[in-house]
């Protein structure tokens, strides 16, 4: 965005310009505005191309996306408080529902989503705006500009309201996720490599249809003892936290032996 066609007057061919101003313009307007601004190297491509444009509505739209995506997870994680996972509580921001007495809704995460739909909608019309021109000129750079300005603007206030009104504020319930923790038949995967595939298929079965822990299971049919189970079923080694995997895999040597292709 620091690369300008100043100075390429008439479709980049500098008609009716001095060399000085050409070669002065904007290295003046870089002194007055503060700015690392460079005349682009070729002005016909930098008058009739926007392609850096949509390149960085590109980026912006591509946060959007990750940040909406985050608040999805964060709506999600905080549904409840009986019924959802309610694995974390958010912030409350407003009384809450005007109909349900008590009802507290993620209104943040919503806001953030919006945004993140206005800047992918920009995004288009930017994309568009761009690929609109004839020639060597474009005569939709308005809206291109438009646009792009209020996505930045939008987006900028989006991330902070979402870090000063939510992330900072939110908590984890802990005996709620320890008890999802160690009633989860998923976590069954981990005990593969110990007591093979078909007899961690028969305990997940178990505990599903008698309503037990995969835990408890495999203690009292023996497979495991309880310290084996406390350094296997460790959440953080589930987690994937590799300095968390040492005594994991010194109890299972071949897992060094598996091919990095496998």
């Amino acid at each position: 965005m620091y690369a300008v066609n100043l100075g390429g007057t008439a479709i980049g061919s500098s008609i009716n310009a001095s060399t000085y101003y050409v070669e002065n313009v904007v290295p003046c307007l870089a002194r007055i505005s503060n700015m690392p601004l460079t005349q682009a190297d070729d002005l016909f491509d930098a008058t009739e191309n926007l392609d850096g444009f949509v390149a960085v509505s590109g980026a912006l739209k591509t946060c959007a996306v990750n940040l909406s995506k985050m608040c999805n997870d964060l709506r999600l994680l905080s549904s409840g408080p009986k019924t959802g996972l309610a694995e974390i509580a958010l912030p409350a921001k407003q009384n809450g529902s005007s109909i349900i007495p008590g009802k507290v809704n993620p209104v943040i995460p919503e806001v953030v989503t919006q945004v993140a739909f206005l800047v992918i909608g920009h995004d288009t019309t930017i994309t568009m705006a761009a690929e609109a021109g004839q020639l060597e000129l474009n005569a939709f750079e308005p809206v291109l500009f438009y646009n792009l300005f209020e996505s930045i603007t939008t987006l900028k206030g989006a991330v902070k309201t979402l870090i000063d009104n939510c992330i900072v504020g939110i908590t984890a319930n802990r005996n709620h996720t320890r008890d999802l923790l160690e009633h989860s038949v998923g976590i069954i995967t981990a005990l593969n490599p110990y007591i093979g595939y078909k007899k961690a298929a028969e305990i997940a079965k178990k505990a599903i249809k008698q309503d037990k822990s995969v835990r408890e299971l495999v203690l009292s049919e023996k497979l495991l003892s309880a310290e084996e189970l406390d350094k296997i079923l460790n959440p953080y080694a589930l987690s994937g936290s590799s300095h968390n995997m040492g005594p994991i895999l010194s109890m299972n040597p071949s897992f060094h032996e598996v091919p990095k292709h496998s």
